[in-house]
C-alpha cells in the first residue's frame, strides 16, 4: 500500500496571529449585535417595583389624578394565558385617581401620554396581592399590553356624559311622542 504525501506550503508568519484577531474580533461583533437585539427587551424599574418598557412613545403631556385615559389593553399571567383584554373594541376609559385601579395599573397609566403602547410587568405587591379572583391566582405577577389613546379631563368626560344622556332621553321621547298604549284584551 502505497501514500501519496501532499506537501503543504509553510504558514507564513504571523498568520495564526491575524487568524486568533480575526475569531476575536468576529466574537465581539457578534455579542454586540446580540446585546443591541436584546436592549428592547430591558424593562425600566420605578422605585414602588413596577416593570415597564416603551413599546411606542407617546406624544404630550401624561396624565394626571384627575383625567381619564382611554386605552385598549390585555392582561396575561405568567404563564402567558389571558386574563382579561378588550383588543378588537372600543378603548375603555380608565379612572387614574388614586385607589381607582389597582396601583400597578394606574401608576403605569400616569407614565404614559397620549398615543402610547407599553408592557408592564405588575409584581403581586402593586396588583392582587394574596387575593384569590377567580381568574387570577393568589401572589401572581400581571402583565399588560396597554395602549392609551386619548387622555381627557374628568369634568369633559362627565359633560360629554351629559350630553349624551340628554340626547339619549330627547331620541327617546321626542320624535315618537308617548310610547304606544298596550294593547287591551
Amino acid at each position: 500500500m502505497s501514500v501519496t504525501a501532499v506537501p503543504l506550503r509553510p504558514i507564513r508568519k504571523g498568520s495564526v496571529l491575524k487568524l486568533w484577531l480575526g475569531l476575536v474580533l468576529l466574537g465581539l461583533l457578534a455579542a454586540g449585535v446580540a446585546w443591541a437585539g436584546t436592549a428592547s427587551q430591558i424593562y425600566e424599574r420605578t422605585a414602588s417595583g413596577l416593570q415597564y418598557r416603551v413599546i411606542k412613545e407617546g406624544e404630550g403631556a401624561s396624565p394626571t389624578t384627575s383625567d381619564f385615559a382611554f386605552v385598549t389593553y390585555t392582561g396575561r399571567l405568567p404563564d402567558g394565558s389571558v386574563f382579561d383584554t378588550n383588543e378588537g373594541r372600543q378603548p375603555v376609559p380608565m379612572p387614574l385617581a388614586d385607589g381607582a385601579l389597582i396601583k400597578g395599573f394606574t401608576e403605569g397609566l400616569r407614565l404614559m401620554k397620549k398615543g402610547a403602547t407599553y408592557e408592564l410587568r405588575i409584581p403581586p405587591e402593586l396588583g392582587y396581592g394574596a387575593e384569590d379572583t377567580g381568574t387570577i391566582p393568589p401572589n401572581s405577577t400581571l402583565d399588560f399590553t396597554v395602549t392609551v389613546h386619548e387622555i381627557m379631563p374628568e369634568a369633559t368626560l362627565r359633560q360629554m356624559m351629559m350630553q349624551q344622556q340628554m340626547m339619549q332621553m330627547q331620541g327617546a321621547g321626542g320624535e315618537g311622542g308617548a310610547p304606544p298604549p298596550e294593547s287591551g284584551r
